[in-house]
């Protein structure tokens, strides 16, 4: 007996038909357009934390699919076995900003479509999707959102506050009053007419008033 009748199945002739020029290539290719990726989303990236794992991640997910896909192209059977193993695979990791879908998504569609080969498609396909990515991600509002917390001990220190934001600020829209034992709560929406922020010490100067707090807001509390 031979090693060849070992091996009744398709084994050898799947190892005789395995191209390293071809598998090198495509790793190659991923890792230059896992890098880009990798760059885009540190360059557009605008939220609270920085995480330097999560754009590794970007990078390896894109070899990583590279791989499956050129294994999966070369054997049908073993597309099925793939589907299989990769159905009982739970993801548990939190997405922090909904724009990680994208590139998550980018990361994957970028290892397909290198994997079967269609590599021109993936290099001009992520260019255009970087491009536009960079070019919305640089588009900054002029009105920067705040939420502005004061904290008042009576109906006429709000008032005072009231009328000392609706001259001070370029809008003010209340979004919510909290009236308790220990005083009165507001917090409203404010569009600033320049950068200065002085008008809230002349909040916090009004006789009564306990506490004022600013806040920057881009559909987040953050400070």
């Amino acid at each position: 007996m031979t090693f060849n009748d070992i091996f009744k199945s398709s084994y050898l002739e799947n190892v005789t038909q395995f191209s390293p020029i071809d598998t090198l290539i495509g790793i190659l290719f991923a890792l230059i357009i896992g890098l880009f990726i990798f760059m885009v989303y540190k360059k557009t990236f605008n939220g609270v934390m920085y995480s330097s794992g999560f754009a590794l991640t970007l990078v390896g997910l894109s070899l990583v699919t590279t791989l499956v896909i050129m294994a999966v192209t070369s054997n049908v059977v073993l597309s099925l076995g793939m589907v299989g193993a990769l159905s009982i695979v739970r993801f548990r990791a939190a997405i922090k900003e909904p724009i990680e879908i994208v590139y998550l998504f980018w990361s994957i569609a970028a290892g397909i479509v290198i994997g079967a080969g269609m590599i021109p498609l993936a290099v001009i396909g992520s260019a255009m999707i970087g491009i536009v990515l960079i070019i919305f991600a640089n588009q900054k509002t002029h009105e920067n959102p705040y939420i502005l917390i004061v904290n008042c001990k009576d109906e006429a220190t709000e008032e005072a506050a009231l009328e000392m934001a609706r001259t001070t600020l370029k809008r003010f829209l209340v979004k919510s009053k909290t009236v308790s034992g220990g005083g009165i709560e507001l917090t409203a929406e404010v569009r600033l007419k320049d950068a200065a922020t002085s008008f809230v010490n002349g909040i916090q100067g009004i006789e009564g008033v306990d506490h004022v707090t600013l806040v920057s807001y881009n559909g987040e509390y953050m400070s």
